[in-house]
């Protein structure tokens, strides 16, 4: 039995064109030292390029408050970083920034981070991670004025966890660490990068 192509759609070329092969290192420029930052932009950038050179992570200022208390000023704080340290290191392929954050709607306060790239053309992505709610100790903590990741460290009796598993990881009990938690939302931020003719700089 011979199966009917009748309604089988034609793509246009431009929704099946091949994603971008990187043929020479790349140098990526992190606006962080964390290991964790660090670490997960290499992976992020090495699962969709598949070839990177150098991922390196300079003390980059986020120039907002230490805990970001909304959407706005998170991805702010992504953007500061990626200026700073382009102006630290201005000879790079990438800029990352990764900024945490926290947020609050009626079902309670939740944290997320922002994904921000800067290419060396000029052009730019973002993208934000998957949000999950706080428990009340770590919310009143936080009202407080303390950090997420001290929140953390008091609550849940670790050590400069932030740079382990973060909060997502102490909450799923190390099912989703937090390096995978930013990898994820990397590889969607570089999707522009991966697909050139799709996302035409403006």
């Amino acid at each position: 039995m011979t199966m009917s192509t009748r309604y089988l759609r034609t793509w246009p070329k431009a929704l099946t064109a091949s994603p971008r092969i990187q043929l020479t290192p790349l140098r990526v420029i992190v606006g962080s030292q964390n290991p964790v930052k660090v670490g997960c932009t290499r992976e992020a950038f090495t699962q969709a390029f598949g070839k990177v050179g150098v991922v390196e992570g300079v003390d980059a200022l986020s120039a907002i408050p230490a805990q970001p208390r909304s959407e706005e000023e998170t991805l702010l704080g992504a953007k500061n970083r990626v200026s700073h340290a382009k102006s630290l290191v201005p000879e790079a392929d990438y800029w990352v920034g990764i900024e945490g954050g926290v947020d609050e709607d009626p079902q309670g306060m939740y944290a997320f981070a922002w994904i921000y790239v800067l290419h060396r053309s000029g052009k730019s992505s973002q993208s934000k991670t998957g949000t999950f709610y706080l428990p009340p100790k770590v919310v009143a903590l936080i009202r407080e004025g303390m950090e997420l990741g001290h929140a953390d460290d008091l609550v849940f009796q670790s050590q400069n966890s932030k740079q382990k598993g973060g909060s997502v990881g102490l909450l799923t009990q190390g099912i989703i660490t937090r390096e995978a938690y930013y990898q994820q939302a990397m590889v969607l931020a570089l999707i522009p990068f991966l697909h050139e003719s799709l996302y035409p700089t403006e």
